[in-house]
């Protein structure tokens, strides 16, 4: 295995989860606050879940997260 290649393809990976979820969640959120669905003072609870079935890894990441 190269180190540095596996290193580069994990942080290519996990900067494409980043931007995408982040686009995500503010898109929801925005729709959900001109809807009233949502006040900008509230707390969401998110929860994300990492898997790669090849090496039956199955990891769950829970927070909080502040719109104001």
């Amino acid at each position: 295995m190269d180190e540095d290649v596996f290193n580069q393809q994990i942080r290519k990976f996990l900067k494409k989860v980043g931007i995408t979820s982040q686009r995500e969640i503010e898109k929801a959120v925005r729709t959900a606050l001109d809807n009233g669905a949502l006040k900008s003072s509230e707390t969401l609870q998110a929860s994300m879940t990492l898997q790669i079935p090849g090496i039956d890894l199955s990891v769950t990441i829970d927070e909080s997260i502040k719109l104001s």
